[in-house]
């Protein structure tokens, strides 16, 4: 939805407007000296002078995005940010005018305020995204009015994704994005209008107490098991520790090259460690049962 500014901000705007068109134009050599005299001696009013006589170009630029629905006053702001930044960085000795360089500049600020403040939901993080924000209005009407029905199929997104190389996916994303302004979670819905969109949304985590709970219960299996295995050999602790307690458990037959010993002794001892485990767990824990996760 556009955005509609009050009278006095429309008059405002107007007469902003109104003195920027009637500002002069400079000449190539006389801009050359405003801005050889801002960059080596910091002349203000040299750098003022440059700027007064390109604000309309601002204005050119800024009007193009007004039917993104923000503030015409914001645009021509955001713009002339742009257009200080360039008279900052502009080189004479590159021998080209202003207003080129100034373009990209001015451009460069207003999209990013538009991406900033166009919705809640952040867009357009990447190079390619801020392209495709910016583009797909333009590619998509140019698509239909070359076909006899409105809306883009698979193959026009395929088309619009490899003129601005970004995934189809991103295309489709980006599709539903200007599709659908805005809602907020307080949003009344429903046939008699009393629910909010937030009464509908499902938080599929684990609640926060059973997550605490969840904690505790590990710290305290994680201390009866390093109880019981502390009342273990040391070649006992090795064998459960590698045979169990490793991500990739080794094999009896390596554990028995380890040891020095052969498979099948290996096996047994494996068995004996077992087996004192599950006395000192059922001795020391209060519920053994609590030991074990619940499926």
């Amino acid at each position: 939805m556009a955005h509609i500014d009050d009278p006095d901000t429309q008059k405002a705007n107007l007469a902003y407007i109104k003195t920027s068109m009637n500002a002069p134009m400079l000449e190539k050599e006389h801009e050359f000296d405003l801005a050889r005299r801002w960059r080596d001696d910091k002349d203000e009013a040299a750098l003022h002078e440059m700027i007064q006589s390109y604000t309309r170009l601002v204005i050119s630029v800024a009007s193009k995005f007004k039917h993104y629905g923000l503030p015409l006053g914001d645009l021509i702001q955001e713009g002339n940010i742009g257009l200080m930044q360039a008279a900052n960085r502009f080189d004479p000795e590159r021998d080209i005018r202003f207003s080129t360089y100034a373009t990209w500049w001015i451009r460069s600020c207003i999209q990013d305020y538009v991406l900033r403040n166009w919705s809640i939901v952040r867009t357009g993080t990447t190079a390619a995204q801020k392209s495709l924000f910016f583009n797909f209005r333009r590619l998509r009407a140019k698509i239909e009015g070359n076909q006899e029905k409105e809306g883009l199929n698979n193959k026009d997104r395929k088309k619009i994704a490899k003129e601005l190389g970004v995934k189809v996916k991103e295309v489709e994303a980006m599709e539903g994005r200007l599709a659908a302004n805005d809602q907020s979670l307080n949003g009344f819905v429903g046939e008699d209008g009393n629910a909010e969109r937030l009464d509908f949304l499902v938080d599929e985590n684990q609640d926060p107490e059973k997550t605490v709970i969840g904690m505790k219960d590990s710290q305290a299996r994680s201390k009866w098991l390093s109880d019981a295995l502390s009342k273990l050999t040391d070649r006992e602790q090795k064998i459960i520790k590698e045979r169990h307690l490793t991500y990739d458990g080794v094999t009896l037959e390596k554990l028995g090259n380890d040891l020095g010993v052969s498979k099948e002794r290996v096996r047994q001892l494996e068995q004996r460690a077992m087996m004192k485990l599950k006395t000192t767990l059922q001795k020391e824990t209060p519920d053994v049962r609590n030991f074990f996760l619940e499926e």
